[in-house]
C-alpha cells in the first residue's frame, strides 16, 4: 500500500500538471479552437505577461494586480496583432501560421536585444505549508484554484454574456451575424484580445516560479497546443478534460521517471488520443449528446 506522503505527492503532482496544462492553453483554445487561428506567437503573448508582471511588481505593485497588468498588456498587444495583421488572413490558414510564427521571432529576439537575456524574477509569494511528512508551495495551490477559477469565468462570459453569444454567433455564422447588424470585427479583436490576455495572465502566475528568459515562451508553446489539440474544437467541452487526462499521464510519468519521462509519456498519450479521437475529446462529447 502506498504511504500517505507517497500518494498525496502524486495528488499534488497532478494538480500542478493539470494547471499548468489548463492556463497555458486556455487561451490558445480561444484563438485557435473559436476562431481557427494557428498563433504560433502564443508563447511570446505568455513571455509578454510574464515580463510586464515582474517589472511592475518590482515597482512595488502587489503581486495580484501586476499578473492584471500582464494581462492586460497582451490583451492589447493581441487587439494589435489582430487588426495589423491577423485580419487579413482569416481565409488563409497557412499564411496565419508563417505570419504568427515570424511575429514570434521577432519578439523573442527583439526582447533579447532591447532587455537583456533574462530579467530578475520575483520570489515565490505565500511560502509552504507542511503535509505529512513533506512540504509544499502554498502558490502551487493558488495556480490550481486559478485555473479552476479561469475556466469557469471563461464559461459564464461565452455561455451566459450577451457578448458571448455575439461572438460565437460571429465565429459560426459571421456573414449572417454582420447582417443582424453584428460589429464583427471588433468581436474578433475582442476575442482574440481575451486569448491573447489570458495568455498574458499565465505568464503573469507562472512568472514567480521561474527564471524569466525571452526565449521562455516555448517552454509553454508546445503543451499548450497537445492539450487544445486533444481537447477538440470546443473550449469548454475539451480544455478540462484534456487539461486532466494529460495532467494525470503527466504526473505518473514524472513521479516514476522524472520530468523527462513526463514529456515523453505526455506526447505519446496525445499520439494515441488523437489517433482514436481525430476530433478530440469534446468531438467524442458532442457526438454523443447528438
Amino acid at each position: 500500500m502506498p504511504s500517505f506522503d507517497a500518494a498525496f505527492g502524486f495528488i499534488y503532482q497532478f494538480g500542478d500538471a493539470c494547471a499548468f496544462l489548463v492556463l497555458c492553453a486556455s487561451g490558445l483554445a480561444i484563438i485557435f479552437g473559436m476562431m481557427g487561428v494557428i498563433n504560433l506567437a502564443h508563447g511570446e503573448f505568455i513571455m509578454c505577461g510574464a515580463y510586464v508582471t515582474v517589472t511592475v511588481a518590482k515597482a512595488g505593485v502587489p503581486l495580484g494586480l501586476a499578473v492584471l497588468c500582464g494581462a492586460l498588456a497582451s490583451g492589447a498587444a493581441g487587439i494589435l496583432l489582430e487588426r495589423l495583421v491577423i485580419r487579413h488572413l482569416y481565409d488563409r490558414p497557412l499564411d496565419t501560421i508563417v505570419a504568427t510564427w515570424g511575429i514570434s521571432l521577432i519578439a523573442s529576439q527583439g526582447t533579447l536585444i532591447v532587455l537583456g537575456p533574462s530579467l530578475t524574477d520575483v520570489s515565490t509569494p505565500l511560502g509552504s505549508v507542511a503535509i505529512g511528512g513533506l512540504s509544499y508551495s502554498v502558490y502551487r495551490f493558488a495556480l490550481m484554484a486559478a485555473a479552476a477559477a479561469i475556466l469557469l469565468a471563461l464559461y459564464v462570459l461565452f455561455n451566459r454574456s450577451r457578448f458571448g453569444v455575439l461572438a460565437r454567433a460571429t465565429i459560426q455564422l459571421p456573414h449572417m451575424a454582420e447582417a443582424l447588424g453584428v460589429d464583427t470585427r471588433l468581436i474578433y479583436s475582442l476575442t482574440f484580445g481575451i486569448g491573447a490576455a489570458l495568455a498574458g495572465a499565465t505568464g503573469g502566475l507562472y512568472a514567480p516560479t521561474m527564471t524569466l528568459v525571452p526565449t521562455m515562451g516555448a517552454q509553454f508553446i508546445m503543451e499548450a497546443f497537445v492539450t487544445v489539440v486533444v481537447g477538440g474544437g470546443d473550449v469548454f467541452l475539451g480544455t478540462a478534460p484534456a487539461g486532466v487526462l494529460l495532467g494525470l499521464v503527466k504526473a505518473f510519468m514524472t513521479t516514476w521517471q522524472g520530468q523527462l519521462a513526463g514529456q515523453i509519456g505526455l506526447l505519446v498519450a496525445v499520439i494515441g488520443v488523437i489517433r482514436v479521437l481525430p476530433r478530440g475529446i469534446s468531438g467524442l462529447i458532442l457526438r454523443e449528446r447528438a
